[in-house]
């Protein structure tokens, strides 16, 4: 990647205190450093605000709309010609943006696929030994898994290709990734895996996908069955297979008697 290329890092934050430091002080000290690094404050009510004053990053401030909303603002005002999006109670290696400026050297694309330990569910742990350039369809569904997890923050996003295809999180909901990723996945010219560019996705008790408030786990279910739906019928319409998915009518029948 040109020493000129700019990586904007969108940081959704609500309420992150616990987070904060350590996320900021992982980004700040990768070794890659053309990075524009932009926190979003989705109207945290903690000392989040205070505590983001003391680096070095641009700070935009939003009235409580969500993670989808903090994710799509980001988008607009990011001026990096590739966008990351990290959640700030995880980590990347130190190296992480240097591996996916030296893939994008490499070879030119519209998204770039980093690993991820994923230490909530370790079987969907996915590392990757070896760059790969994926045009076709079914590698592209194949290897990334991007039909069975939708994790967005895995991914390396060309800005431009993000604007072309008019991508957007949907407001209002939770588990909004994988819609958003799997039509981008779909979509791209190439996608390039990068080995040893790895993302921890930490577990957070208190997150919306782990509150055990039954608001936040009808939240949780009305969220799965959505993607679920979305996903059929994107596969439906584009003629295409995920595999490990069913899209078929079964698997309509099936959310409806768990729901």
């Amino acid at each position: 990647m040109n020493k000129n290329r700019l990586i904007s890092v969108i940081v959704p934050v609500y309420n992150g205190e616990k987070y904060i430091d350590v996320c900021m002080n992982n980004l700040l000290q990768q070794t890659y450093k053309n990075l524009e690094i932009i926190v979003i404050d989705d109207g945290s009510t903690d000392s989040s605000p205070e505590k983001l004053k003391k680096y070095s990053v641009k700070i935009f401030r939003q009235e409580n709309k969500g993670l989808s909303a903090a994710r799509n603002i980001g988008i607009k005002i990011a001026t990096g010609e590739y966008i990351h999006f990290m959640d700030v109670d995880d980590l990347i290696n130190a190296e992480f943006y240097q591996k996916l400026a030296e893939a994008n050297a490499q070879v030119d694309a519209d998204i770039y696929c980093a690993g991820m330990e994923n230490e909530p569910c370790p079987h969907r742990t996915l590392l990757y030994e070896h760059l790969q350039v994926l045009s076709s369809t079914d590698d592209k569904m194949k290897i990334t898994k991007v039909g069975r997890w939708g994790y967005v923050w895995r991914y390396l996003f060309r800005k431009s290709f993000l604007e072309k295809q008019d991508l957007h999180f949907e407001v209002g909901r939770v588990i909004e990734d994988l819609p958003f990723s799997l039509q981008a996945v779909f979509f791209a010219d190439k996608v390039v895996t990068v080995p040893d560019a790895t993302y921890y996705y930490k577990k957070n008790e208190n997150s919306i996908l782990t509150s055990p408030d039954p608001v936040a786990k009808k939240k949780r279910h009305d969220g799965w069955l959505k993607a679920k739906e979305f996903r059929q019928q994107f596969a439906k319409e584009h003629c295409i297979k995920i595999p490990g998915v069913w899209t078929g009518r079964f698997t309509k029948y099936l959310d409806q008697w768990f729901a």
